[in-house]
């Protein structure tokens, strides 16, 4: 059984933005971090081939390497001014910027929404753009798509909704076709500003139950209404937008529905941050941490697990813990050991960049030698590798 709670308070201090908030006190903005302005690090370079992950709650879910901007930033990383163009906040000191392209290269913008949409509701999606001057053209098909899962891919070009079709006889079949986002910038309004924000938004129904936010352009270049521009500098090879103020507010729901969305362990059944479970020498599996592939670096999924701990740290003030990092069996028994303690203290070092004292906190690698599973599958390989914390005191 799991542990399921929703952070009613993280959602009410990541989930607003201003303008929400001045229309609605009612229906609270469904994104966390909305503005971009809860971050782990300054930005301080563009890397082509990089990934977004400095940001709190937001990451890109494709191999296009989105971008982040702030006034701590760096040279190529600043606020107004960076390596990709110049333009100040639409709100507070950061923003996010993609490659929404005149060509099929693609970068885009994901996260994990505050509660699941209700069936039934309508939502009013919103968010500003700000075309980069360095660009070689403008587009008009801007989005966001919701799904009930994570979608994501390898490429760095449209991303495509790929269905596995299972034939006869044990065969399959991947059938890729284009998503269909449900709010879309118009196709004849070309999204040409590069000094003012411009706002892409638009009313939708809800099915029931999407839990995840892509932005982005889910168009190849010939439906996406490709403008060339005399007032570019044609520095960039395609259109780059930054991305600024996102907005999901729901507009029949009179207040937020606290939902079972996400897991601390698999041990115990509806257990509040604040409860007595946590006892002395209890083990706790982090069930949603993600690590670049062969690396030690949190990803962006990682976030609303991480927020559950540090509620778990600030209701129990004097709980000490030991974060334990587990590898599955392949490679070699050193590798998986340096690997499984830079990975726990990937963790502790975000905690602590979260205010949590150092002195409570402790981290250790056992490498491959503890397997919950067999490594002989992919599904038992990806519950060895996993991340765990210890009550060390109370």
């Amino acid at each position: 059984m799991k542990i399921r709670w929703v952070l009613l308070a993280v959602a009410l201090c990541y989930g607003f933005s201003v303008n929400a908030q001045s229309k609605s006190k009612l229906s609270p903005n469904l994104v966390y971090n909305p503005s971009f302005e809860e971050f782990r690090e300054c930005p301080r370079k563009i890397d082509a081939l990089g990934t977004l992950t400095i940001v709190d709650a937001w990451y890109q879910p494709t191999a296009g390497s989105a971008d982040y901007y702030n006034v701590c930033g760096s040279r190529d990383c600043g606020v107004p001014k960076n390596k990709l163009g110049i333009q100040d906040a639409h709100f507070g000191n950061g923003f996010c910027g993609i490659y929404c392209s005149k060509t099929d290269y693609r970068e885009y913008l994901q996260t994990q929404l505050v509660e699941p949409l209700r069936a039934g509701e309508m939502y009013r999606v919103s968010f500003y753009v700000s075309l980069s001057e360095y660009s070689s053209g403008a587009v008009a098909t801007i989005g966001a798509l919701f799904t009930d899962e994570r979608v994501g891919d390898t490429v760095r070009s449209v991303l495509m909704n790929k269905e596995i079709r299972h034939l006869t006889q044990g065969v399959s079949q991947t059938v890729s076709s284009y998503f269909e986002p449900q709010v879309v910038n118009d196709y004849d309004r070309v999204l040409t500003d590069t000094k003012k924000w411009m706002q892409v938004s638009g009313v939708f129904t809800a099915k029931g139950g999407e839990k995840f936010m892509t932005i982005g352009n889910f168009f190849p270049a010939s439906q996406s209404n490709v403008v060339d521009l005399d007032s570019l500098t044609y520095l960039l090879p395609g259109a780059y937008y930054y991305i600024d103020d996102v907005s999901v507010v729901c507009l029949g729901c009179n207040e937020p529905k606290i939902v079972d969305t996400i897991n601390v362990t698999e041990n115990i059944k509806q257990v509040e941050p604040a409860s007595d479970t946590f006892a002395v020498g209890a083990t706790f599996v982090l069930q949603n941490i993600f690590f670049d592939y062969d690396k030690a670096t949190l990803l962006q999924q990682s976030y609303n697990e991480l927020q559950n701990l540090l509620a778990i740290l600030k209701s129990h003030p004097s709980m000490k813990i030991e974060v334990r990092g587990h590898t599955d069996g392949h490679g070699s028994i050193d590798y998986n050991q340096r690997l499984s303690e830079n990975r726990a203290k990937a963790v502790v070092d975000y905690l602590i960049s979260k205010g949590v004292d150092p002195k409570r906190l402790h981290f250790k690698g056992f490498g491959k030698t503890m397997p919950i599973d067999t490594n002989a599958t992919e599904e038992g390989r990806a519950r060895n590798r996993r991340v765990e914390f210890k009550v060390l005191s109370m």
